[in-house]
């Protein structure tokens, strides 16, 4: 991580770098979030400078009130920051004062105390099934390892033909989608939770494809999608093989393994599905989450408006 000037006093600026070298060891998270925390706390802390006129030390975090941390808000919305920055930026804090909490330097009530802004809510971007289906049969083109093209597209016709997400379709056990009369498996999602989903036909054919294809044994237990070297396959793989159906397919930017999935939504929505089953086919907790496809099928309402209004 690269190393910046922190306005602070010692005491609180080592205290941090503790905090920062307990999230990328201990923790495991991502250096970009890491890296987004460290610049969040660093921002804090430069305003805190100005807000007490003078450098912060622990014993100034440790009298914070909910009122300052408003004011650090309210002064990066002036500059600029939207919702979802100061959303991070406060979760950001939260980990901060959370961690010296544990360690009997601070209180964090106030942080938690304290709402975030509320966030955008913004609509899906589902491709047109022309698309999703140009992507699914278009990976032997863009690769010389027959195999890896057959891994990829099998990958990506489970995202769209069942709505996977990628951390489901790449936890799959190799067991699973091994007979060809299976038409359904049981998917872990979010917190855990299982859920049946149906299994194409094409999809299933993509499947054995990769299997007669794929150079490394595929134990029962084992993982079913592999890496170039036989390991895990790292989602950045997909998202890459993806950045090259993009330019070659001519496929806008919004084109992403995850926009498969909000496809596979929104075309069932666009053919007569219901909410409630395809709020259970995504394996979403609320209904209100599957609600926002409705807002995203505008052709379906713009084709029956023109089929069923006298003068369309």
């Amino acid at each position: 991580m690269q190393e910046f000037l922190v306005s602070a006093k010692p005491d609180l600026a080592q205290a941090r770098d503790a905090w920062l070298r307990t999230l990328a060891r201990e923790r495991r998270m991502s250096p970009l979030t890491v890296d987004a925390y460290e610049r969040d706390t660093r921002q804090f802390l430069q305003f805190l400078t100005g807000h007490l006129a003078g450098p912060p030390s622990l014993s100034d975090i440790k009298n914070l009130r909910a009122a300052d941390l408003r004011a650090f808000l309210a002064f990066r919305r002036n500059d600029g920051a939207g919702a979802r920055t100061l959303g991070r930026g406060l979760a950001g804090l939260r980990s901060f004062l959370r961690h010296l909490e544990r360690r009997g330097l601070v209180n964090a009530a106030g942080a938690t105390a304290l709402r975030a802004p509320r966030q955008p809510k913004s609509l899906p971007k589902p491709l047109n099934a022309v698309d999703a289906r140009r992507i699914t049969d278009a990976h032997e083109q863009l690769t010389e390892e027959p195999w890896i093209a057959a891994r990829d597209a099998a990958i990506m016709t489970l995202l769209y033909g069942s709505g996977l997400r990628i951390s489901e379709a790449l936890g799959l056990q190799a067991r699973e989608l091994a007979d060809s009369a299976d038409r359904t498996i049981r998917v872990s999602g979010k917190g855990g939770k299982t859920r049946l989903v149906p299994i194409l036909p094409v999809t299933l054919d993509a499947v054995a494809a990769y299997r007669r294809l794929c150079p490394f044994p595929l134990e029962a237990q084992g993982l079913l999608f592999r890496g170039a070297k036989g390991g895990p396959l790292n989602p950045g793989v997909l998202q890459r093989a993806m950045r090259r159906l993009r330019s070659a397919l001519d496929l806008p930017e919004t084109a992403t393994p995850h926009a498969l999935r909000h496809s596979f939504a929104t075309h069932l929505l666009g053919r007569g599905g219901d909410l409630r089953t395809i709020q259970e086919l995504l394996g979403h907790a609320s209904l209100s989450t599957t609600q926002i496809y409705t807002g995203v099928d505008t052709e379906r309402l713009l084709a029956v408006y023109e089929s069923a209004h006298p003068r369309a």
